[in-house]
């Protein structure tokens, strides 16, 4: 009688932590996915910032021309976590001097259609930015939970392999100057 108790006991730990792996794997593909929904957010933003400023400048075509390129590429659903990830990096440069620039024409910093789409520019960074917040967390909860005792058996007979934390790209880290935006 005791066996069978011990065995139950074994068998019901077991249940429980193949229940949390599942569960914190599921929670990373969710955290994910929160961050696809705020990138398509910022995509469809896009149109509608690059045309703003169309109305207001004869701004350098090259740099409109390669953020309605990333759109189309970050639109194509064919993209893998790292490409996305990298395609993000791309478009947030390309974003950023492209308000840099607007600082050139009073009359666009004025208007309340800019002002708006700006408004709702920076509300949807930084959703971007706790979505990554969360992912994160949800990476390192998830790691914990298969690299540690006991966890770590179940991850490694299912093949539970870590996940890697999204990271600040070296150029993103940099100090900005304002005397070097301003000169520009």
């Amino acid at each position: 009688m005791i066996i069978i108790i011990i065995l139950g006991v074994f068998i019901a730990i077991g249940v429980f932590i193949y229940n949390s792996l599942i569960e914190k794997r599921n929670h990373v593909t969710n955290a994910y996915s929160a961050i696809d929904v705020m990138l398509k957010k910022r995509f469809d933003l896009i149109p509608n910032l690059v045309e703003v400023v169309k109305q207001y400048t004869n701004y350098e075509q090259s740099t409109l021309t390669k953020i309605v390129e990333l759109r189309a590429k970050a639109g194509s659903g064919s993209l893998t976590d790292a490409e996305k990830a990298s395609l993000d990096t791309e478009l947030s440069t390309a974003v950023k001097g492209l308000m840099v620039t607007v600082e050139n024409y009073p009359d666009l910093k004025a208007n309340t259609n800019f002002l708006n789409l700006q408004s709702t520019w920076t509300e949807s960074e930084e959703q971007i930015a706790a979505a990554r917040r969360t992912y994160n967390a949800s990476v390192t909860s998830y790691n914990n939970a298969i690299m540690m005792f006991p966890g770590n058996m179940f991850a490694g007979m299912l093949n539970y392999a870590k996940i890697d934390v999204l990271e600040t790209p070296e150029e993103e880290r940099k100090n900005i100057s304002a005397k070097e935006l301003f000169n520009n």
